[in-house]
């Protein structure tokens, strides 16, 4: 194969396969149905020609059926009139116009047959369109459906052309939504670690930490200092659970039922004088104590 022939035969095969890529076989068997009415339509058209021609030989054949006539009335007529030549010559057109007719009648014998040829010709091509027709319309609603599943089952598997496109949509945006995650993670980083100064503060990190320690010391002396206050003090036994106000009255109570119960055994015994002075004092004293203590736990 030379070059030009194996050049011409590479572009006809890209041509063929454009044209097939392009082609809409919905619309390739609409074109071939309008080009067989067309034929059909060429076929009616020549069989009405072929019938108009007729008709003029036939019309033509009258006239001269209508001549005969004459003639042969005038060769009857000059022969009462004795004048022979006359009916001669009559007699002869007669004869010119039977051959005539005889001519037309062959030629309007042909076109009769040609015309019944075709008529039965046209009655097949229309058949044929009709059947071509009907298996047009079963091709076409077979690929129109094949082409609606096709469609579905690319949309839904997602290798359609436009699918495709909203797929690698899609990618970008979350490749997009992880680097813009990833860049706020790392800002946030590296402003805890202090790589990032505050452009409004002229304070770098070594003061920051310094401050954060001198507030913490500050915290826990105010702290310290609320506790000695409140009379807390450092705890050295973590089980130790705090005294409840209902278990200080309780305490209380018996403190003052132990006391009134001495009152009356030294009102028993009849003792007086100075013992049951300094008896009493020991007692207020006792009981302030205790009420104190009990205060003390309170708070």
């Amino acid at each position: 194969m030379g070059i030009l022939s194996r050049a011409s035969y590479v572009v006809r095969s890209k041509v063929n396969a454009l044209l097939n890529r392009a082609e809409d076989p919905t619309e390739s068997l609409d074109y071939s149905y309008e080009q067989m009415r067309d034929e059909l339509q060429d076929v009616k058209q020549g069989i009405a020609d072929l019938t108009t021609q007729k008709k003029r030989l036939e019309i033509q054949k009258r006239k001269l059926e209508e001549n005969v006539e004459k003639h042969n009335r005038q060769a009857r007529e000059a022969v009462q009139q004795d004048r022979d030549d006359l009916a001669r010559k009559a007699l002869e057109k007669k004869k010119s116009k039977m051959t005539q007719i005889e001519e037309l009648e062959g030629q309007i014998a042909e076109l009769n047959n040609t015309q019944e040829q075709l008529v039965e010709k046209k009655n097949k091509l229309q058949n044929r369109i009709e059947e071509f027709r009907t298996k047009k319309e079963t091709m076409k609603a077979r690929y129109e459906a094949a082409e609606a599943s096709t469609r579905v089952s690319e949309a839904m598997t997602g290798v359609g052309d436009e699918m495709e496109d909203v797929s690698r949509s899609i990618e970008r945006a979350e490749e997009q939504t992880e680097e813009m995650e990833a860049r706020s993670e790392a800002m946030d980083e590296l402003e805890d670690s202090g790589a990032f100064e505050d452009a409004l503060s002229d304070k770098d990190n070594i003061d920051r930490e310094l401050e954060s320690l001198s507030t913490d010391s500050e915290v826990d002396a105010e702290l310290e200092t609320l506790k000695g206050e409140l009379g807390k003090g450092e705890s050295t036994d973590d089980g130790d659970a705090a005294v409840s106000d209902e278990e200080v009255d309780a305490e209380l109570e018996d403190i003052e039922s132990e006391i009134d119960s001495d009152d009356l055994e030294a009102d028993l015994d009849g003792d007086g004088g100075s013992g049951d002075a300094d008896l009493d004092e020991e007692l207020d004293v006792e009981l302030e104590e205790s009420e104190s203590d009990a205060d003390e736990q309170r708070k």
